[in-house]
């Protein structure tokens, strides 16, 4: 569901305008440990996901109030729909390549498994359900990264949709893949491992390739990527300064 802020922007400005003018800044954030591989936030509280755990913090003081309870290998992207939090989790670096999307319930703070994919093509980094199909994004890294494919499935797990991603995009993840994905109404926006930058992308009516419609800057250097329910601004983490962002679009004159 498109963001109230989002949504105002889209109506005052002319699409082609807005993907001219308008980067992510932030506005705040949230010193953590565990903010090495996501950040989800509601409007009372944070989560910072690592690899292994997730630490749940109050969102008014930054006191950190409980860590996950579960088995966990290589948890990335974080959402939070019906009032839990859903990761996309896999076994990288080893191989085969499994699959399957974590639950947290914030109550109990147990992580428990919610779906389980049967042979998934890559790793799997995020995935984000959209009226009532779920696009999950499946990496693969190295000379191999442009292997990366975007799968839509429905209510009962059945694929009906798969996409590859265009060479030039490709190119500008270096080594690595799309870490972070989240709907914005029909613009679809992703970050990939280690820049500081936000794709926004969309997928066609016909064909098998996503297209690339515009790159805006970004405060925070890659990894997972989701909305901030609180205020309808976008909420993902800084590695290397232990740090979840919280960060606004932002029209950038001259530009």
């Amino acid at each position: 569901m498109i963001s109230r802020f989002l949504r105002s922007l889209l109506v005052l400005l002319p699409a082609a305008t807005l993907h001219a003018h308008e980067a992510f800044v932030e506005t705040g954030n949230l010193p953590s440990p565990y903010a090495t591989q996501a950040a989800a936030a509601d409007e009372r509280f944070v989560y910072a996901v690592a690899s292994k755990v997730i630490a749940k913090y109050d969102r008014a003081s930054g006191e950190k109030l409980a860590v996950s309870e579960g088995d966990a290998s290589h948890l990335n992207s974080a959402v939070i729909m019906d009032g839990k939090v859903y990761c996309a989790h896999s076994n990288f670096p080893k191989l085969p390549e499994i699959g399957d999307i974590r639950v947290l319930d914030p109550e109990t703070m147990k992580l428990t498994v919610f779906h389980r994919f049967e042979n998934p093509p890559g790793s799997l980094t995020w995935a984000v359900r959209r009226d009532g199909n779920w696009w999950c994004h499946f990496a693969h890294y190295g000379t191999g990264n442009a292997k990366s494919v975007l799968v839509r499935f429905d209510a009962a797990w059945k694929e009906t949709g798969r996409w590859g991603y265009p060479l030039d995009l490709v190119k500008a993840w270096g080594k690595s893949s799309l870490s972070g994905g989240i709907w914005e109404g029909d613009r679809l926006l992703v970050c990939g491992h280690d820049k500081k930058e936000i794709y926004q992308l969309s997928v066609p009516e016909k064909g098998d390739m996503v297209e690339w419609k515009a790159t805006f800057s970004s405060p925070f250097p890659g990894q997972g990527l989701a909305e901030d329910l609180k205020t309808g601004g976008l909420v993902g983490i800084h590695r290397k300064n232990k740090q979840v962002i919280f960060a606004m679009p932002e029209k950038v004159e001259g530009r």
